[in-house]
């Protein structure tokens, strides 16, 4: 079913997102790493050919640098890829970051919002045509189950007034990724690309690096609850790989299973607002008609 495909995997050097090409690479895949660090990539690229056998003269693993914080460094990304590689079958927006205070993007954007929806969202914008002429193609974004409880307050969507809150800027970023969600899949109906998103399950990751200490001391406390990232990437691979999916779309997987989330993530007119948003605060043309609708516009 898959190999021989073309997978680009966001955050894919650590964690979930290393376990996903892993896994993608047993299945004879061709995987493109996206990482920030050239050295950890390489690393990264070498440990998926051991886990996986394969020969590294055969290029099945590669890997392109990024930093999704930045725009300029997304388009860049993409173009690299477009120059370089015919098609592209499976897109896997992974990347995510957690931060416990405010910061900006170099593009003066909300960290949390811009790394884990505005980068994919302006990724599969970029992408969208090559995926669409590999025809059967299939977008993956990692969500998570704290999109629960969350709502998106387009008045203060980047938490610039009031006091920051990182939970909440995290859980209003994996909303919005089950609404970009479906409204990618509702806009791309009939191209023969699909989108899911999945929530992983409770990971042990590096999520919360380099925050305070009460967030790592909750997290060490948790750890042995959590699961590995190996177990936290199978549903990524399912979505990716199994024909039971293979004409599924807009839909939030977890442990294989398609489960409705949370009421505010099947809200349509908000779905459309965020990604009429996201396009301004993106510069992606509104008159590029790719994803137009094929019921009423935005």
């Amino acid at each position: 079913m898959i190999e021989g495909k073309t997978c680009l995997i966001t955050g894919s050097t650590s964690g979930i997102g290393k376990e996903i090409a892993i896994g993608l690479a047993k299945m004879k895949a061709n995987v493109v790493l996206v990482g920030r660090n050239k050295s950890k990539c390489q690393d990264t690229a070498e440990e998926i050919c051991r886990n996986a056998s394969i020969d590294t003269n055969k290029n099945r693993v590669s890997y392109l640098l990024a930093d999704l914080s930045s725009q300029e460094s997304i388009r860049q990304l993409a173009k690299k890829f477009l120059d370089n590689y015919q098609s592209l079958d499976i897109l896997v927006n992974n990347a995510g970051v957690f931060i416990s205070r405010r910061l900006t993007s170099v593009d003066g954007i909300e960290y949390t919002f811009a790394v884990n929806h505005l980068a994919p969202f302006l990724l599969t914008n970029l992408l969208f045509e090559r995926m669409k002429a590999s025809g059967h193609s299939r977008i993956i974004t990692t969500s998570s189950v704290a999109h629960r409880g969350a709502h998106i307050n387009f008045d203060n969507l980047q938490f610039e007034r009031g006091k920051y809150n990182g939970v909440q800027a995290y859980g209003q970023s994996k909303l919005a990724n089950i609404l970009f969600t479906k409204e990618l899949a509702r806009r791309s109906s009939g191209t023969g690309v699909t989108s899911n998103c999945f929530h992983p399950g409770g990971v042990r990751t590096n999520l919360v690096q380099g925050s305070p200490w009460h967030y790592r001391l909750i997290w060490l406390i948790i750890t042995p609850f959590l699961v590995s990232p190996e177990k936290g990437a199978d549903t990524a691979i399912y979505l990716a790989s199994s024909s039971m999916v293979e004409n599924v779309s807009g839909k939030y997987f977890v442990n294989r299973k398609s489960v409705d989330p949370t009421g505010l993530a099947d809200g349509h007119q908000l779905a459309a607002k965020l990604w009429m948003i996201s396009e301004e605060l993106t510069g992606i043309s509104k008159k590029n008609d790719k994803f137009k609708p094929k019921t009423a516009s935005i």
